[in-house]
């Protein structure tokens, strides 16, 4: 395979997709080319102004676009219930995209208490999977197979799990705080698919990452790396491009349970896509199941599987 961008993403006419954070950056341009290739996309959004700019900004560039605003903050797992329960007024769900996700901002907590970071990008994922995994399966079951789709980052290498201050009580820095989160959802990404070959489900784990995109997610970002941001946008991917690994994890025939997807050129940061490699500790068994225990105990939400 030389790489996968939008253009490879064939006809999805009858299937359903999730894509929470859909109304800027990466999700907003996954949902965009789903919706022109015949999916029925879902957004999950927070804002209800900023999902209808973005469901009417589609709508105009892909005529008839089947579209579907979904309320969901990740940072209230009340919300993220509530959310799961609105999906599952669907017919089918075939492929659910975990792209919602903080990067770097000051110390702040979700709705329930936890370091934000960890809360929004890692638990929001575990409990709105967690919910949505019977109806998956049904749908795997009656149509051929299904996904979920989780985002990392190229920022998972350096990260670890702080087991003994999860809720960044004791200290707090953005940048270990969001590579902990990154590494946190590969490890329930691998998780998540071993426990679901164990148990003959026809739903697949799988991972992507969008390399360094320019998207609202940077935010963020020291104030001299921001200023850098338009010479280093000429080099790297645009939302659009950053989004290609999401599209590849969410469609190709290619991708199997447990793999990982990301950009081809400099050191995995930009280009179209391909399968890439975490590191070991992403791919540990005992690190991710203490994970899983503890993120079952935080959030009340257990998979079951």
């Amino acid at each position: 395979m030389s790489g996968f961008t939008a253009d490879d993403v064939t006809d999805q006419s009858g299937r359903t997709f999730f894509v929470t954070g859909a109304n800027t950056g990466l999700g907003f341009e996954a949902a965009r080319v789903l919706a022109a290739r015949g999916g029925r996309v879902l957004l999950g959004c927070r804002s209800e102004d900023k999902a209808t700019a973005a469901m009417a900004k589609i709508a105009s560039a892909v005529p008839g676009a089947d579209l579907r605003f979904v309320p969901l903050d990740q940072g209230d797992l009340a919300s993220v219930e509530t959310a799961a329960a609105l999906v599952g007024e669907e017919d089918r769900l075939d492929v659910l995209v975990n792209n919602a996700g903080i990067m770097m901002p000051p110390l702040e907590y979700t709705t329930d208490g936890f370091e934000s970071q960890f809360g929004v990008n890692h638990l929001g994922t575990f409990a709105l999977t967690s919910h949505l995994l019977p109806m998956l399966s049904t749908t795997g079951a009656e149509h051929g197979g299904s996904r979920v789709v989780v985002t990392s980052s190229i920022a998972h290498k350096p990260g670890r799990i702080d087991f003994a201050d999860l809720e960044a009580h004791e200290r707090y820095d953005p940048q270990t705080r969001y590579q902990q989160s990154k590494l946190a959802n590969l490890l329930f990404m691998y998780e998540l698919d071993r426990r679901l070959r164990a148990a003959g489900s026809p739903t697949i784990a799988v991972a992507c990452h969008p390399g360094i995109a320019a998207t609202e997610l940077a935010r963020h970002l020291p104030k001299v790396v921001a200023l850098a941001m338009p010479l280093v946008k000429l080099v790297l991917n645009s939302a659009s491009q950053g989004a290609w690994p999401t599209l590849m994890a969410a469609t190709s025939d290619d991708v199997d349970g447990g793999d990982y997807t990301g950009p081809s050129r400099f050191g995995e940061t930009s280009g179209k896509a391909e399968k890439v490699e975490s590191t070991d500790r992403a791919r540990d068994p005992e690190l991710a199941a203490r994970l899983w225990d503890v993120s079952i105990e935080l959030t009340g939400v257990d998979p079951r599987i």
